[in-house]
């Protein structure tokens, strides 16, 4: 069986009849999580040396991508502990890509501090020797699999040398750390997002992922490639998913007074096709932008910058859509509409932001420092 045929499966029997629960009890998907490392879907793009399936990003949004369509909140897990493996895989221990690629270690990224607002690569956290140890102090502001995670990939500012950030390898049991608070909001309810804050958390030395001080080339150069093509395939996703009911709806819907349904009336389909023309654009500009990051291509950063804006701006108008044609429908929560609607508001305050985005991609095409 290959790893998609698995992955279909776990999302049939598993994911899918548990998302309205996860949703409604903003309860984080231990079942989904549990099976998908026992099939090595944890360690999809860990390296065949240490047991991983050694696969790479043109895989990892194809799992993404499925996931989402069923339950946004799991993908948001899936792709933040990529995102993680990414920087493990580089500069971790043998032994935690080992349990990576085993399916007994799940990862996340903590990075956003408070008060660093989208500018995550640059963290005003600290990190101060104490004779062999380090102690680590910071406060982020939302962290994905907060408490479920078994470590965080950690930034603060680095401990002795120039840069603008160090990465730590933190165990999410750790001394030090705050609870986990329960998160009750209005989208992305299971993925158990929460406010972090470090105080003197001890580690040693050794859990600096990389050199002190360069914090800032892993984030930017290996890692936002990676978490803005699956954020935006999270996106793609749940425009397909969302887009499949309200065509659903609207195609079984009469209209008694004129025994027709919904799909019947030119202005629905129009606001269908052009939905499905916006998620069709995104997931070229997807898969153009996996091949442009394959292939090295001179615009390839830019590319990154613009599937992240563009995928959750889509989802944004699309759920929007969806709501629209389905009418009073549409805010039951029976029908699903609604929980794709509430999850597409994340992606776009995800830093960094739409906003922060359309900013970057314009300097870069004005041939402006993008970082500067």
């Amino acid at each position: 069986m290959t790893y998609l045929h698995q992955l279909d499966a776990i999302v049939q029997n598993t994911i899918a009849p548990a998302a309205q629960a996860t949703d409604r009890d903003a309860a984080f998907p231990r079942a989904a999580v549990r099976a998908l490392g026992e099939a090595g879907l944890l360690g999809l793009i860990s390296a065949t040396t240490v047991g991983g399936m050694g696969l790479g990003l043109a895989e990892a949004v194809q799992v993404v991508e499925r996931i989402a369509k069923a339950c946004p909140s799991t993908a948001m897990v899936i792709c933040m502990h990529y995102c993680a493996t990414t920087v493990l895989e580089k500069t971790g221990s043998d032994a935690v890509r080992r349990d990576i690629a085993a399916g007994r270690h799940l990862s996340t990224l903590a990075w956003s501090d408070t008060g660093s607002r989208s500018h995550f690569w640059a963290p005003v956290g600290t990190a101060r020797a104490d004779g062999d140890a380090v102690l680590l102090d910071g406060s982020k502001t939302m962290v994905t699999s907060a408490g479920e995670a078994d470590s965080y990939v950690w930034s603060t500012g680095p401990m002795a040398a120039e840069g603008a950030s160090s990465l730590w390898l933190v165990d999410s049991k750790a001394a030090g750390l705050s609870e986990v608070k329960q998160f009750d909001g209005l989208g992305l309810r299971g993925n158990r997002s929460s406010p972090l804050t470090a105080k003197g958390v001890r580690v040693s030395r050794s859990a600096l992922l990389g050199a002190d001080g360069g914090g800032f080339d892993i984030m930017i150069g290996a890692v936002l490639p990676v978490f803005a093509t699956l954020i935006a395939s999270c996106s793609v996703g749940l425009m397909d998913a969302v887009l499949e009911t309200a065509c659903a709806h609207v195609g079984a819907s009469k209209l008694e007074h004129i025994n027709s349904a919904l799909a019947d009336l030119p202005t629905i389909r129009a606001y269908i096709a052009r939905a499905r023309i916006q998620a069709d654009m995104v997931r070229t500009l997807r898969d153009d932008t996996v091949s442009a990051l394959a292939n090295a291509r001179p615009d390839a950063m830019l590319r990154v910058m613009q599937v992240k804006a563009a995928a959750a701006e889509a989802a944004l108008e699309v759920s929007d859509t969806a709501m629209r044609v389905c009418g009073g429908a549409a805010f039951r929560k029976d029908l699903g509409v609604e929980r794709y609607f509430r999850d597409a508001r994340a992606a776009s305050v995800m830093a960094p932001t739409s906003d922060v985005l359309f900013d970057f991609i314009g300097k870069a095409v004005c041939g402006m420092p993008v970082f500067g």
